[in-house]
């Protein structure tokens, strides 16, 4: 009878984690998109341990800057650019997506090249197919699939993500060494070094995540018909603010575990043995050898892992990419949007979608090697976060937009903390570039 209570105590605690499990989680997944696989890739092959410190570091400031996004939507029932454009007018509220739609477009381009690079290395598909038929099938599913249903594919893709920490457990790893390089910081004033960093840092900390989690709490109130109050704004209870946290917290927290296993394995299995430059899909697959050298195709296996990987992730992320993109523009010119929406109520929303992701295709055939294209737009991504997060910052304190749910001293010391390493670390890459 016990053992029976047990298991119900389990399921229903099972339960209430995965009810808990939302708009973070899958931000948090599509954290770990192909771009920030290749660059945490790189950064591993390149400079070994030496910046592993940074997915604990980055932990604390992107918990912050996350939730400040998300609770802007929860307790608004408004996306950022919404926001932006009431209290701060059009004029910036259109310069902030136009950041966006770059970072996010350059974003697109690179995951749909790294994706049909990656299929290539188990199937024989030409290059040109393989990215038209991801961009039909994404927008597809975008388009004619509800938000509910979509959202439930988003969450199982997320575990794409595991075979990079199933690799880092069964490395034989130097775990001092592994100890000291998470907690020491290791700084050069390189510009190679910087220019990595920056990549690492804008890559875990994206402007896309910070519009697509607002508008997806927005969404989740709307799903669970959360009533208003009397200015129009939902109902926010402290219930549901503790469940946001935890489901902000522990997304990020995923995608900064992930994170370091991909150094840690990047290091061990490419930088010790000479690898110092991830230049193509084949390259950045060899990490994931270990985890299959026992079976006699361990090279063709790795590159499957490697493969799936980068797809799910790719499929993951690139829908979260346009969308972010086409809130922003919607709510910057006051049109319908909502993933939830048919295609007839929405044709400026899913137009943008569309748009957005055939350009990001279109990128695809100036000659960029997908990989490097990676690492490059996750810098493009470090730099355009900066005046966002400024932006995010005076939003979230603001209390006649916020009211009892304004920043608290945490909240605005690592937000504004997450503004300045972001600022100094571009202005760092950029003086080095110079010298």
């Amino acid at each position: 009878m016990k053992e029976m209570e047990t298991g119900r105590t389990r399921r229903t605690a099972f339960g209430r984690l995965l009810r808990i499990l939302g708009p973070g989680l899958i931000t948090g997944a599509a954290d770990d998109d192909p771009s920030g696989i290749a660059t945490y890739s790189q950064t591993g092959a390149q400079f070994g341990y030496g910046q592993l410190w940074v997915s604990l570091y980055a932990l604390p400031l992107m918990v912050a800057v996350q939730e400040a996004c998300a609770r802007i939507g929860k307790v608004t029932g408004k996306g950022i650019i919404a926001v932006v454009k009431e209290h701060y007018g059009k004029k910036i509220a259109v310069a902030a997506v136009l950041l966006v739609l770059v970072a996010n477009t350059v974003n697109i381009g690179a995951d749909i090249g790294a994706m049909a690079s990656a299929l290539r290395l188990v199937v024989p598909v030409g290059f040109v197919p393989a990215t038209l038929g991801f961009t039909a099938l994404m927008l597809v599913l975008q388009i004619f699939m509800s938000y509910r249903r979509y959202a439930r594919i988003l969450k199982w893709l997320a575990l794409s993500m595991l075979s990079y920490v199933a690799t880092a457990l069964i490395i034989k790893e130097p775990w001092g060494e592994l100890a000291r390089a998470t907690f020491v910081p290791h700084i050069s004033l390189s510009f190679p070094f910087l220019f990595i960093i920056v990549g690492v840092i804008g890559t875990t900390i994206s402007p896309y995540m910070f519009f697509w989690e607002a508008d997806e709490e927005v969404e989740e109130e709307r799903a669970k018909h959360t009533g208003k109050g009397a200015d129009g704004r939902p109902l926010v209870t402290r219930d549901g603010v503790r469940r946001m946290r935890w489901d902000n917290f522990l997304g990020m927290l995923t995608s900064n575990i992930v994170t370091w296993c991909i150094i840690v394995t990047a290091s061990t299995v490419l930088f010790s043995h000479g690898v110092t430059d991830v230049a193509t899909a084949a390259d950045a697959a060899k990490a994931l050898e270990p985890l299959v050298d026992t079976f006699p195709n361990a090279g063709f296996l790795a590159k499957a892992l490697f493969a799936s990987g980068i797809i799910g992730l790719g499929l993951l992320a690139v829908p979260v990419l346009s969308s972010s993109a086409s809130y922003a523009v919607a709510e910057a010119f006051d049109w319908r949007a909502s993933l939830n929406f048919k295609l007839k109520r929405a044709h400026g929303f899913y137009g943008v979608i569309t748009i957005a992701t055939v350009i990001g295709l279109l990128i695809d055939f100036v000659g960029i090697d997908p990989i490097k294209a990676l690492v490059v737009t996750a810098v493009i991504n470090g730099l355009i976060a900066v005046p966002l997060i400024f932006l995010i910052a005076r939003i979230a304190n603001s209390r006649s937009i916020m009211g009892q749910w304004k920043s608290g001293w945490a909240s605005n010391i690592f937000v504004w903390l997450t503004f300045a390493v972001m600022a100094a670390a571009a202005v760092a890459m950029l003086a080095s570039a110079r010298l």
